[in-house]
């Protein structure tokens, strides 16, 4: 039986890998085995710690279920996810920047009108008017448009982490007409924790890091013909904006809410403008 030293074996499990058939798999797997066994050698990984991480992965894993993605979390807050946002959603001129999508969307959110209320069902909160318009890169509207949207009560919880909330509440799918355009009825977002009951949070305070994340409104635009546009709405002026604890902040999505101190309403404006599909980066 060969037996291996520590550089051996990396080389070992790379060969044992040339089977395969997809060469895509293998050279991500190639790259890494070797990143993650340079890893232990750099950090001289002892068995305690390599159990602890076990640990740690499995733990993370069992949080997971149809409401919460806890490995997702893990991704936004190791800045994995806006990583791989940067690495493939390169945007430039007037194109709307995409960042994370964060671990509590859910698919079929009720179709509504627009002019709806998607905090209807809510308590508390600054009545708010969200408005603007679906634009290509020319500037012209975009019929058919459809926006997805979410966001937290202004207790800080997403309907699938508050069982007092509820199904759907504070989301909605609205579809633009000839015009673009778009405007739905809200309660001002708040900033709020990630969770931290589970490895993830634990793993932050460990690391001396606070959980917040700043007020933001969440979207997906999608039209035919363009890529899908996943994006926020930040609150300009939060005490959270230069430290989010996922990394998902950008400049371009910072937007004044404007207060009505008549009406006790606020009303922010946001055009969205999609990249054509295949259209070079």
């Amino acid at each position: 039986m060969a037996q291996f030293n520590d550089e051996e074996l990396t080389k070992a499990v790379i060969n044992r890998m040339q089977g395969a058939n997809d060469p895509r798999l293998r050279e991500i797997m190639t790259a890494l085995v070797r990143h993650l066994h340079d890893f232990a050698r750099e950090v001289k990984l002892s068995e305690a710690e390599w159990l602890a991480a076990i640990d740690f992965l499995t733990r993370t894993g069992q949080m997971c279920d149809g409401k919460r993605q806890e490995f997702i979390l893990l991704s936004d807050t190791l800045g994995l996810s806006m990583l791989v946002d940067a690495l493939n959603n390169k945007r430039e001129g007037r194109e709307t920047p995409s960042t994370v999508l964060g671990p509590f969307y859910v698919p079929g959110a009720p179709d509504l009108p627009m002019g709806a209320d998607i905090a209807a069902n809510t308590e508390g909160g600054f009545k708010t008017s969200v408005s603007g318009r679906v634009l290509n890169g020319d500037g012209k509207p975009i019929e058919s448009a459809v926006l997805d949207v979410w966001q937290t009560a202004p207790n800080g919880l997403y309907d699938v982490q508050d069982p007092q909330a509820p199904e759907m509440n504070l989301r909605g799918r609205f579809r633009t007409g000839s015009d673009g355009a778009y405007r739905f009825w809200t309660i001002k977002p708040v900033s709020y924790p990630v969770p931290t009951d589970g490895p993830v949070g634990k793993m932050l305070l460990a690391l001396g890091r606070h959980p917040y994340r700043p007020a933001h409104l969440h979207f997906i635009v999608t039209a035919s013909g363009f890529e899908k546009l996943t994006t926020h709405i930040f609150v300009r002026g939060d005490r959270y904006l230069d430290s989010d604890a996922v990394f998902g902040v950008k400049d371009a999505l910072m937007m004044d809410f404007i207060d009505d101190a008549k009406s006790n309403t606020a009303a922010v404006a946001c055009d969205f403008v999609l990249k054509r599909t295949g259209q070079p980066s």
